[in-house]
């Protein structure tokens, strides 16, 4: 009889803990995917808006949209507009090297040198764009959009996820055609993970446009 009760009281401790257990993992991924979520809103708003402040007063470069300045880049070259050409070519090449350097961080090559890489980095990444805020219009535009677009594409390289759903903060084309797709997903195909992915593909369209509305208004209020 002590055997049975002591086997009952073992496997009253083990159901307990995997009740424990399976809370405490519950609890985690819920708290990580909140915070991919928080992290992606405010990357894409902090995207849109910068893309705004620089096409209106940094010399009609996209510090952001890579695409629009290799559109802009091909028509100054074919105008043989060279100096023009050079300032989306700048942005170009230094989005190139900070996707690369965000690529380094990820793979774990920092990691003897720093306990926390990715912080390190974010934290690297905020200082910049502070500075970058008190740095009159008067200073050559490249002093400004080349930091944008190294730090942009260390931000996209790092945090391009929402949970199991892909994101991109620095354009919307991507992001609408999911949008579209999970709206079909919730209204023609009654799929029960659709109606979460239209959730956030709707956040992350909206907010997007939000902080290019903002970064225009404040651009043009503020100079």
């Amino acid at each position: 009889a002590e055997q049975v009760m002591g086997e009952i009281a073992a496997h009253r401790t083990s159901i307990v803990f995997c009740n424990t257990r399976g809370l405490a993992e519950l609890i985690f991924v819920r708290y990580l995917w909140a915070f991919e979520l928080t992290s992606a809103l405010l990357i894409t708003a902090a995207c849109g808006f910068l893309d705004s402040y620089t096409y209106l007063s940094r010399g009609g470069v996209f510090a952001n949209a890579q695409t629009g300045n290799v559109i802009l880049l091909a028509l100054n070259l074919s105008e043989q507009h060279w100096y023009q050409a050079s300032g989306h070519l700048w942005p170009i090449l230094a989005f190139l090297v900070g996707v690369v350097l965000a690529v380094h961080v990820k793979a774990g090559r920092f990691d003897h040198l720093l306990v926390y890489p990715i912080r390190v980095t974010m934290a690297l990444q905020v200082s910049i764009l502070v500075v970058i805020g008190f740095v009159p219009t008067s200073v050559p535009h490249s002093f400004v959009t080349i930091p944008i677009s190294f730090i942009t594409a260390m931000q996209i390289e790092l945090f391009r996820n929402i949970g199991d759903l892909n994101y991109i903060a620095v354009a919307t084309t991507g992001n609408l055609m999911r949008l579209v797709e999970a709206g079909y997903g919730v209204t023609v195909d009654r799929a029960p993970d659709a109606r979460k992915a239209l959730t956030v593909y709707g956040r992350v369209v909206g907010v997007f446009a939000g902080g290019a509305l903002v970064g225009a208004v404040c651009t043009q209020v503020m100079g």
